[in-house]
This record gives structure tokens, sequence and C-alpha cells, in this order.
């Protein structure tokens, strides 16, 4: 069974950085593509960035020119680099791991941006 496990959450003030991990572990294969997501109060999940097994990034809107999304050379592992931070910010961080016949997700990891 795959479990992922995020990382790296936290308290940032608005123009700071964090950096999140999501580690893979159990029986991998290859994933299609692992990604972030994030959810608000009061808001839907959605997307912040994604990598397919290729390479190729997707960002969200929010997260573009801001935030990048990279992985280990074993594509078990999975960073995002979030810089100039802003109170909108603020969520809780998914990860997720897209299998060739489910969907994966972690736990989640706070981020909180204070002003």
């Amino acid at each position: 069974q795959v479990r992922l496990v995020e990382s790296g959450g936290g308290l940032a003030q608005s123009g700071g950085s964090l950096r999140l991990s999501c580690a893979a572990s159990g029986k991998i294969r290859s994933f299609s593509a692992m990604g972030w997501y994030r959810q608000a109060p009061g808001k839907e999940r959605e997307l912040v960035a994604a990598i397919a097994g290729g390479g190729v990034t997707r960002y969200g809107d929010s997260a573009k020119g801001r935030f990048t999304i990279s992985r280990d050379k074993a594509h078990t592992t999975v960073y995002l680099q979030m810089n100039n931070l802003t109170p909108e910010d603020t969520a809780v961080y998914y990860c997720k791991a897209v299998l060739s016949t489910s969907d994966i997700w972690g736990q989640g990891t706070q981020v909180t941006v204070s002003s």
C-alpha cells in the first residue's frame, strides 16, 4: 500500500518562504503524476502545482511565478518551494499521487501566513 507523508508546513510571515516535502512509501511502481493541492477554510480544494511523469509541470494561477514544484531522482518525493507568501496562501496543503488505477492523498500539512 502506498502512503504519502507531507512535511514542511508551518507559520511564515508575509513575503517569506516555505518548502513542503511529500515522500511516498510502500510498493511504488510509478506515478503518472504528483502534485500539491490546497484547501482554505470555506473554499474548495484547488490545484497548486503538479509534475507529470515526464517532468512537465503545471501551476495554478495563484502559484505562478512564486511557487516551484520539483522531485527527487527516484520520483518518489516531490517538493514545493513557496516564495513571496501572502496571507491568502494560508491553507492545508495536500500531496496527491496519481497511479494507473487510483489517486492517493496525503494527510495534509497546515501553512499559515501572517501579515
